[in-house]
């Protein structure tokens, strides 16, 4: 039935999964130490490619500004005015792990077998350890060579999105209205919508291609936080330090303790939000601790924050005042409240895949996207899958059949927006 009522894609594997390897090793990792934005130059040399591309394919009003942003127009090939729709995706790589030197191996017909990505470090992807493996038997797979991250998080989007452009441009009897697209920088660092210009970029609503599994759409992320703590001990010799000495690294300990174990990121699951010890360093006389705070409900999260400050406040009453000091930042906000007003996008979306064979699964995120920032900021971004797995690092892997999928999912996105 779905055949008959939209344009059937044709387009190979191979032009997604092309776009996708030259991508894939440019060397784009972001900085968080870094004060610049981006916060590496190595991500305006990939904007500078890419924006060559989008205008090589044909794409219109191609810009890349001073902030590494690249925008691009597919011009509306209707005789009416529609909605504008956009599509986003970003160029860093995580700096969670090595993201230069990337080297894509591709598995091609994967059996379920065990993958040996390195024997010299004995980097195994393997159906025991990642199950999810299994629903991929007889497609094609992308996968590290064990020392990198793999990067679909998310140059498969990046890729994805290019590979749609370039498909509806050489097929214009499929109608579609005004499309708008763009590539952001330092989103693996929180700053990816810092200098996004909504009104320049003139979409009415969007997508990030930003997800994991085929399938995945997801219009709910986490509230989150920052929160970094400093503790000043006194150091004195430990020959004669009784009721002298106090040690920064067991009071950073024991504000560790305080919080709630079952709360930890390795005991949550679905809706359930947690406190994330991101560093730990210190001395007798100084320690730093950093953690990340989420939560789906904004309640809770504010009583995450507020349990925090109380623990600091009680160490401070035990060892003096101005022995813990605690640095809280909101980072961003649930999408939630800002896109179920027009909830319809996300119908939209859901009946995009319904229509190209794609059973969507809609969840909620367990992270953030730049879609969560500019839903707030007041342009509605749900989120798409990329098609990806095991993000930031070297099991990462991706199959070369979600791609597809994901572009084929965009296509229909654009058609049935013509038809509102």
């Amino acid at each position: 039935m779905a055949q008959q009522i939209f344009h059937l894609i044709y387009l190979t594997m191979e032009q997604v999964l092309d776009r996708f390897l030259r991508y894939a090793k440019v060397f784009t990792t972001s900085d968080p130490e870094s004060k610049t934005f981006p916060s590496t130059d190595r991500q305006l040399d990939f904007a500078d490619q890419l924006a060559n591309e989008l205008r090589e394919i044909g794409l219109q009003d191609v810009v890349r500004d001073q902030f590494g942003y690249v925008t691009a127009t597919l011009p509306s090939n209707l005789d009416h005015p529609t909605s504008v729709v956009g599509f986003i995706s970003h160029m860093d790589t995580s700096p969670d792990y090595s993201g230069e030197h990337v080297n894509p191996q591709l598995v091609k017909n994967y059996q379920g077998q065990e993958l040996v990505l390195n024997e010299e470090l004995k980097t195994i992807l393997s159906p025991a350890d990642f199950p999810e493996l299994m629903k991929y038997v007889g497609q094609d797979i992308l996968t590290t060579d064990g020392k990198t991250l793999l990067g679909a998080d998310d140059k498969a989007g990046i890729a994805e999105i290019v590979s749609a452009m370039d498909y509806l441009i050489r097929h214009p009897e499929i109608k579609h209205g005004q499309i708008r697209i763009c590539f952001t920088p330092d989103e693996e660092v929180g700053q990816g919508t810092k200098h996004f210009d909504l009104k320049q970029f003139g979409a009415e609503f969007a997508y990030t291609l930003d997800g994991g599994e085929i399938g995945e759409l997801e219009y709910e992320n986490f509230n989150a936080a920052s929160a970094k703590i400093s503790v000043k001990g006194r150091s004195v010799h430990p020959g004669s330090a009784k009721n002298t000495m106090i040690n920064s690294m067991l009071v950073a300990t024991q504000i560790i303790q305080t919080l709630p174990p079952d709360q930890r990121p390795e005991h949550t699951e679905g809706y359930e939000g947690f406190f994330h010890l991101t560093s730990f360093e210190g001395n007798v006389s100084l320690s730093k601790l950093e953690y990340i705070i989420r939560d789906h409900d904004l309640v809770k999260f504010e009583a995450k924050k507020n349990l925090l400050k109380e623990i600091c406040s009680l160490v401070n009453l035990q060892f003096g005042q101005g022995t813990v000091s605690l640095e809280l930042t909101d980072q961003y906000y649930n999408m939630k409240q800002k896109v179920e007003p027009v909830k319809y996008i996300v119908d939209l979306a859901e009946q995009a895949m319904n229509d190209v064979g794609v059973k969507p699964k809609i969840k909620a995120i367990r992270g953030g996207t730049d879609g969560a920032q500019l839903s707030w900021k007041g342009l509605p971004c749900p989120n798409i899958f990329a098609g990806g797995h095991n993000f930031h690092g070297p099991y990462e892997f991706v199959p070369v059949q979600s791609m597809q999928k994901a572009v084929e999912v965009i296509v229909r996105i654009a058609e049935l927006v013509a038809k509102q």
